[in-house]
């Protein structure tokens, strides 16, 4: 219990990716936006939706690489899986339920467990959450990966979105992360984000730690189907 007190801690307090979302606003300003990415059939429990994403790290001085992961909703079911999310060479897989509402507010929250193997081998409490409004959105996901065979690999992971769509196939914001997929100085990463949504496909970029000499940018492709 401690430790997903933590992980909920960090992420509402790391500011800036879930990922591939967006917020868009009815002429009456309600959100309409479905943050964990579930449709109507699905949250109905009538279809499933699917969802892939690929993010493209230029990291200075370190290992290029792409981290893919893939979901597949029905109702409150939540199927997920990732790779080069905890580690580089490193996959995991995960099992969660959904839970949200629309309106002037819209919201979405999605505990889950996974199990992680590759590089870095054991299990993990995770989330997923959003929160929209208006033209809005602070979106987040973190996971606590509990190493089973180096209790020093324990480790605390979120990624976090703050957006504002002005239009409804553009927005932008600030991001943060912090991750062990590669090495940093930084215990938190922030930065700056950019996103493009043309009918199911969005397109990101991010640049964390712009005052630095060398900035890592990141590219994101995303679809829904």
């Amino acid at each position: 219990m401690g430790s997903l007190l933590r992980l909920v801690a960090l992420v509402a307090v790391g500011l800036g990716p879930a990922r591939a979302q967006s917020t868009a606003a009815d002429d009456d300003g309600t959100a309409t936006a479905r943050p964990a990415a579930v449709s109507e059939d699905a949250a109905a429990g009538e279809d499933w939706t699917f969802s892939a994403s690929a993010f493209a790290y230029f990291v200075p001085e370190d290992r290029n690489y792409v981290q893919p992961t893939v979901m597949a909703d029905r109702g409150s079911l939540h199927l997920e899986t990732r790779y080069n999310y905890e580690a580089q060479e490193t996959g995991s897989v995960w099992l969660g339920v959904n839970f949200g509402g629309e309106g002037t507010i819209s919201w979405a929250f999605t505990p889950m467990v996974g199990g992680v193997v590759g590089a870095t081998t054991g299990i993990a409490p995770g989330l997923r959450g959003s929160l929209g409004w208006w033209r809005l959105e602070l979106s987040v996901e973190g996971e606590y990966v509990m190493d089973m065979g180096d209790p020093e690999g324990t480790f605390l992971y979120q990624w976090s979105e703050l957006t504002l769509a002005p239009v409804d196939w553009f927005r932008f914001g600030i991001a943060s992360q912090r991750t062990r997929a590669y090495e940093s100085e930084l215990d938190i990463q922030r930065g700056f984000l950019a996103g493009f949504t043309y009918e199911a496909f969005d397109l990101s970029a991010y640049v964390f730690n712009p005052d630095e000499a060398d900035p890592t940018v990141v590219f994101a492709l995303a679809v829904e189907f």
